[in-house]
């Protein structure tokens, strides 16, 4: 079972991997195009080359329309893509100033009762999400420049949610199967340096 969650969040990483880098090359293509935009109505540039001035201006470059409703949209995507992997290998930030004087079973104790209340909170936002998309297919609200529908985001969205509320519930089940039978259900974790 271990093998088929960690095959799912990894491949929902991939996937918001492969969009993070889609939105940085949207991005750097818009801030080139509008940097060019500028470039082409300075009066530097139609005072020294007004034929390159001229020219750049035809050419029609400029920002992208609505990048920023594409970046926000993929951005939220992105977050809930890794939040499986980072789930899977508690990978999530933590301060254990005191937890470190603490026996390895109270710390055990701990973690599991952390890793049920990390599961329900993303079954929340799980939920709370898919309500939200419901509510934006209901009113038909759109984005202001492109247009498309915002619950089109949502439902990005909500697919990387009902992933990280698969693995999370793995993991809650892991956490409490470990601590009651002393075995390892979960792979090694990834903590943050602090």
């Amino acid at each position: 079972m271990l093998a088929l969650i960690d095959r799912l969040a990894r491949f929902m990483a991939l996937i918001g991997g492969v969009v993070l880098v889609a939105l940085v090359i949207l991005t750097c293509a818009s801030v080139l195009g509008r940097g060019l935009n500028t470039l082409g109505h300075s009066a530097f540039l139609t005072g020294l080359a007004p034929g390159l001035a001229e020219a750049l201006i035809a050419a029609g470059v400029g920002p992208i329309t609505g990048d920023f409703e594409l970046v926000e949209a993929g951005v939220a995507f992105a977050i809930f893509a890794f939040l499986p992997v980072c789930q899977l290998y508690s990978a999530h930030a933590t301060v254990d100033v005191f937890t470190q004087m603490m026996p390895g079973r109270a710390n055990r104790v701990l973690r599991t009762f952390w890793e049920v209340v990390l599961t329900l909170t993303i079954f929340l936002v799980t939920w709370r999400l898919a309500q939200g998309m419901f509510d934006k297919m209901r009113y038909g609200e759109t984005t202001f420049l492109l247009q498309f529908p915002i619950w089109w985001a949502y439902a990005l969205s909500l697919a990387g949610a009902v992933v990280a509320s698969i693995v999370a519930a793995y993991c809650a089940g892991a956490r409490v199967a470990g601590l009651i039978t002393g075995g390892r259900f979960m792979p090694e974790e990834q903590r943050a340096d602090h």
